[in-house]
């Protein structure tokens, strides 16, 4: 039978067993909370949901959640778990853990974005949040199952930001009009536009990330949001980006009588990039004829596969969990089966596999 005991901390220990045989141990701060975790680790144990436990309100258990979450993921994901305590609908909230329904979430979901002003994206956000939430109730075995996978999300209201590459000859003259400005902002702009890497990759890189065995390339490992920590990159795991020729000696110059371990993209005066400061030494938004910082990296995987290299070669130096995110690329530039067909288009009439019908 699930107990809990005093410990000379005056912490409680609760201890959970099947027959006599002890299965496990935790300790907390309150006895109703170790003789809690106890029995439902026994009923788990025993193969089943304990139903107790799934009675808890939900704004009750969010609480106790964000703090875990603390200990345990990224401060930016912490941030954005304990956003959802403030943005909970008084109807959700207090909710049995145990009976919450997908379409009790889609409800919430509506009500983030048409009561709470919320985005697309931070709908999509807030979602993910809440799923990781009823993981760790299913993880706690106070219900059998996650809601929110089955929850759908809000129709889009708006419409997806538009993907807008520039040419190899704009990216030219971009980097041309940013150099009579800043040099230094310039050969920054040339390697996003060759690398495709992400704004946070690059402010990460250091010096000793670049390669010259066996060809020129950037090792990419880490990736650092502004006023966020340094991490791993966004894919979860690092990838080397070769240098095409055009962006070799503008790498080389970032690299000048620097250590190592210094970066490797930095500002004008040496220090970290920063978005705001980038754009306004660059006048970016009149140089950029109207494309985004993000475009720069579109970019570098249209000329990518304009020149040839395969879509999974594309996604692998992309940085992509999957090659149909890459896929998008193909729908922008079209296929070598699209150049195909519009050659056959461009035929004279009569040419071969061309009937002309004759009149009358």
């Amino acid at each position: 039978m699930a107990w809990a005991r005093k410990l000379p901390s005056g912490r409680f220990q609760g201890i959970a067993k099947s027959g006599r045989v002890i299965i496990g141990t935790r300790t907390f701060a309150r006895r109703a909370d170790a003789v809690a975790w106890a029995e439902r680790t026994e009923t788990a144990a025993a193969g089943g949901v304990d139903v107790r436990a799934g009675r808890a309100m939900l704004r009750d258990l969010l609480g106790e959640w964000v703090q875990h979450r603390q200990r345990t993921v990224a401060p930016k994901t912490a941030r954005t778990d304990s956003e959802i305590v403030r943005l909970m609908s008084p109807a959700l909230s207090i909710r049995s853990v145990g009976t919450v329904l997908p379409s009790e979430i889609e409800r919430w979901l509506v009500y983030l974005r048409d009561q709470r002003g919320q985005s697309d994206g931070s709908v999509r956000r807030y979602r993910a949040s809440l799923s990781s939430f009823f993981a760790w109730c299913v993880a706690d075995h106070r219900r059998a199952d996650n809601p929110v996978t089955a929850a759908r999300l809000p129709t889009r209201l708006e419409p997806p930001a538009e993907m807008r590459p520039f040419t190899e000859d704009e990216l030219a003259e971009v980097v041309a009009r940013v150099r009579q400005l800043s040099p230094v902002l310039a050969d920054v702009t040339l390697i996003a536009g060759w690398t495709g890497l992400r704004w946070g990759e690059i402010r990460a890189l250091r010096v000793a990330d670049l390669q010259q065995i066996p060809t020129p390339a950037l090792w990419v490992s880490r990736s650092q949001t502004e006023g966020g920590q340094v991490k791993i990159t966004k894919g979860g795991s690092a990838r080397r980006v070769p240098l095409a020729d055009a962006v070799i000696d503008a790498v080389g110059r970032a690299a000048i009588a620097k250590a190592p371990d210094q970066l490797l993209a930095t500002g004008t005066g040496g220090g970290q990039l920063w978005r705001s400061v980038f754009q306004r030494a660059t006048s970016w938004e009149t140089v950029a004829i109207g494309r985004r910082l993000h475009d720069l990296r579109h970019t570098a995987a249209c000329l990518w596969l304009a020149r040839g290299v395969d879509l999974s070669t594309v996604s692998a130096w992309l940085g992509h969990a999957s090659v149909a995110t890459t896929n998008r690329y193909l729908h922008y530039l079209g296929t070598a089966a699209d150049t195909a067909g519009l050659e056959r288009l461009h035929r004279p009439r009569g040419a071969h596999g061309v009937h002309e019908r004759a009149d009358g």
